[in-house]
């Protein structure tokens, strides 16, 4: 027998074991999913190369309901009540090896970045505290048109974090017997409460006395808190004095930095946006008072999140068990998809592949108790942006130019989009292609957008209007 015969009908051999071993000592080997899933991550694979993960996850899910085997080792679920518990903020679940493969390697070295990395402690010890620095620094600016630096520092300058933490923890102990304040915090003879924010003060005040001193406003000429506070002190002198007017300034850094700190659709509603008398561009106090307009930007993202893959995680020690009883096994992979998760029924009513915006509106004679019910229930399982202590850092600027650029485009354009399918494709982000749409500029649109051609057909990756 030719020897490399022999080799090749060795290696056969082995593969074959190999995948047979995967399969009994498979732990979810009784969950249901297609049945070369449980040998080898090749299904997997070969699903993604197709770009059609997204449906086909679909389809497992229609058939086999909310748990499908997808690897030797990984389990799919749609279930919106496990939510919480795979993406828990208090208690998170590392993230899988499937994100090292979006490692850097940079003069032989690799390195991981912050959607790569595991390791939550890292994670939390590198982004979030610059979240917090760009917050705190953002407050501070709005109120004093100035910067507290911790940016441009890189650092917590002042101890700032440490100390709001700590008051935060005090606070909620504490205030749930309110008498145990005077004993501690408010205690004249010896304060045992946590660090004060005197800097704060001290800073809000000096700012206060150097701008009302001066009677001027703020150095860039647009008004700040400060200004704003100053001008409600002449104006209502007897609910706005000095000390009001500095304690709302302290408050605005406190409150405001800490609670920062945590897709466009080509779908609108003409006649809202004709009727809003929006200027351009538009403000975001004016487009965030028109309901269809967020019915459609939200309804544009559940139907078509940015990510058609697992956000997967890796069950804790000791496993844990689902809804239905079933044990899912310590060191599983598991995770959900958004464009399953999106497709429930159950939370998002009838025909959740079509676009209907007025599933976000109140229906027809419904009392606002439940709609606001379910409208909570809705806006809580979306998971576009993920969910948990991972979840897309920008999903609020993202939304921001999304509402913003939508009624813009739809304010100062006439929008024709011939019957044409798109042509769609799943590798992790799920991105759309061959949309021609023909733009013309409305006759009475602003001059404002006169860099704009007057009059000018082009393709633009537009998704297509489906009413």
């Amino acid at each position: 027998m030719d020897i490399a015969f022999k080799l090749v009908l060795l290696g056969a051999t082995l593969i074959l074991s190999h995948l047979i071993w995967n399969y009994f000592r498979s732990p979810l080997k009784s969950f249901p999913g297609p049945f070369s899933a449980n040998l080898s991550n090749l299904w997997r694979l070969q699903d993604v190369f197709k770009g059609l993960c997204d449906i086909t996850h679909n389809e497992l899910h229609r058939r086999y309901r909310s748990a499908v085997c997808i690897g030797p080792n990984v389990l799919s679920l749609s279930d919106p009540a496990l939510i919480n518990q795979v993406y828990s903020t208090r208690d998170p679940w590392v993230k899988s090896d499937v994100y090292n493969v979006n490692d850097s390697v940079v003069s032989g070295v690799r390195i991981k970045n912050l959607f790569s990395h595991q390791d939550e402690q890292w994670h939390a010890k590198y982004i979030r505290p610059y979240i917090n620095y760009f917050t705190w620094d953002t407050m501070s600016q709005l109120s004093y048109s100035q910067s507290i630096g911790m940016l441009e520092a890189k650092n917590d300058r002042f101890g700032i974090l440490e100390v709001s933490n700590r008051s935060l923890d005090y606070f909620a102990s504490v205030c749930q017997i309110p008498m145990l304040d005077l004993l501690l915090d408010k205690n004249p003879i010896c304060r045992l409460g946590p660090p004060s924010f005197g800097w704060s003060v001290k800073f809000s005040a000096e700012q206060y006395q150097e701008r009302f001193t001066e009677g001027k406003q703020s150095h860039n000429g647009i008004k700040d808190f400060l200004d704003r506070y100053i001008e409600t002190k002449s104006k209502m002198p007897n609910i706005v004095d000095d000390n009001v007017a500095q304690m709302y300034l302290v408050l605005n850094i406190i409150a405001g930095s800490d609670t920062t700190a945590r897709a466009i659709s080509a779908a609108v509603y003409y006649e809202e946006l004709r009727g809003a008398n929006l200027s351009t561009p538009p403000q975001w106090k004016e487009i965030r008072s028109l309901p269809y307009l967020d019915a459609v930007m939200r309804e544009t993202m559940l139907v078509h999140p940015g990510v058609g893959l697992l956000l997967e995680r890796i069950v804790p020690k000791g496993g844990f068990t689902l809804p239905d009883g079933r044990f899912v096994p310590e060191g599983t992979i598991v995770g959900m998809n958004p464009w399953v998760i999106n497709r429930n029924r159950t939370v998002f009513g009838p025909e959740p592949d079509s676009f209907k915006p007025e599933r976000w509106l109140p229906a027809e004679g419904e009392h606002d108790e439940a709609y606001q019910t379910r409208f909570s229930k809705m806006k809580g399982t979306d998971l576009t942006f993920g969910a948990g202590p991972r979840a897309c850092l920008g999903r609020y600027i993202s939304q921001l130019e999304s509402y913003k650029f939508v009624a813009t485009l739809f304010t100062m354009f006439d929008l024709e989009h011939p019957d044409h399918e798109w042509e769609v494709t799943n590798s992790w982000f799920v991105r759309q292609k061959n949309i021609p749409v023909v733009i013309q500029k409305k006759k009475w649109a602003s001059t404002a957008l006169m860099y704009m051609p007057q009059r000018e057909s082009f393709s633009r990756a537009l998704p297509p209007l489906h009413w």
